[in-house]
């Protein structure tokens, strides 16, 4: 429900609360457009998980922007990869009395009791990239984002054809993403449906590298040290894949050819990587959830009816397409 205010005594009161909300606790407001004249102006809360890869950064941006061009006042809370964070945040934003919630979760699990609170204070709730494991779907309107499992089974699929012809053992190490997040798991979970039919492919060491870089090049050093012979990586995204291709290359061994590296994303960097043939395989995962975003919110708040789960479209990159796709990569 929008709010009308019909004094500018009370207008200053609720300007004046929104702005001690604000700040601390690593968060940041922003507000889109003029407010000003008493008219109607949609307010999103939003909370973000964090800026730990170059994927999320492009996310925010896409948000922040759409915002703006769509005339949504928009409370921003970056989450710094701690879930207190964002159910702090959440609960400011029911505070404040905002039209809309919108959250990219850091983990599935333990959001029921805050999603409860914004559905007393009739607040709808939008999840944007990542899911919740609550068995209660009534807690939040739709979710908006990328098909998880159906990445890790293009990412498996890619593997079975390549090795489609080899006799002997494929040895293949898991960077995972963040532990208990909905993209580690269901990545995971579909890259290991395609390729268990085939004996060959074994997943010789599997460990969270949390998404960035630094993590995965740490994490796959300790895989290069304990597994000598190391035929594929897969990770999960590709800041990840980027700090494995350092290790990669400090061990003395070529990345994409002495190991094939399988990722998903197609950021910038990633896709140079590809181009450049460190990267053998991208699958993508878009962050520009913005505009579609801004699209739903709108609809929940004017009592729309919206299909709860929305797919966003995505594709897959060899070495040459991303050649071609780099010069206009937005992200």
């Amino acid at each position: 429900m929008l709010k009308r205010i019909s004094t500018l005594v009370l207008m200053g009161a609720l300007a004046a609360t929104m702005s001690a909300c604000g700040g601390g606790g690593g968060s940041t407001g922003a507000t889109t457009g003029d407010s000003g004249g008493g008219s109607d102006k949609l307010v999103m809360g939003f909370s973000q998980v964090g800026a730990e890869s170059g994927w999320r950064t492009a996310n925010t941006k896409s948000v922040q922007d759409s915002a703006k061009n769509a005339g949504v006042e928009l409370k921003f809370s970056d989450a710094q990869q701690k879930q207190e964070n964002q159910i702090k945040a959440i609960r400011s934003f029911i505070q404040q009395k905002v039209d809309v919630i919108a959250f990219s979760p850091v983990v599935e699990s333990g959001w029921d009791t805050v999603l409860k609170e914004a559905q007393t204070a009739k607040i709808p709730v939008i999840l944007t990239d990542r899911a919740v494991d609550s068995p209660d779907t009534s807690l939040y309107k739709t979710f908006l984002g990328s098909d998880f499992v159906e990445e890790g089974k293009k990412a498996g699929q890619w593997l079975v054809d390549q090795y489609k012809d080899e006799k002997g053992d494929v040895n293949i190490v898991e960077l995972q993403g963040t532990t208990g997040s909905a993209p580690a798991n269901d990545r995971k979970a579909g890259f290991a449906d395609v390729i268990k039919a085939d004996p060959k492919f074994k997943v010789v060491a599997s460990q969270t590298g949390d998404f960035t870089r630094a993590k995965g090049k740490e994490v796959m050093e300790a895989f290069l040290k304990s597994n000598a012979d190391i035929d594929v990586l897969f990770a999960h995204n590709d800041d990840m894949g980027l700090g494995a291709i350092e290790a990669i290359e400090g061990a003395g061994k070529v990345p994409g050819k002495d190991i094939k590296i399988i990722t998903i994303d197609a950021v910038k960097d990633g896709m140079q990587a590809l181009a450049d043939g460190k990267i053998n395989y991208i699958v993508e995962c878009s962050p520009l959830l913005g505009p579609q975003l801004m699209d739903l919110a709108k609809k929940v708040v004017a009592g729309e009816t919206v299909e709860q789960r929305v797919v966003t479209q995505e594709t897959t990159f060899t070495q040459e397409q991303a050649k071609e796709a780099l010069s206009s990569r937005q992200y």
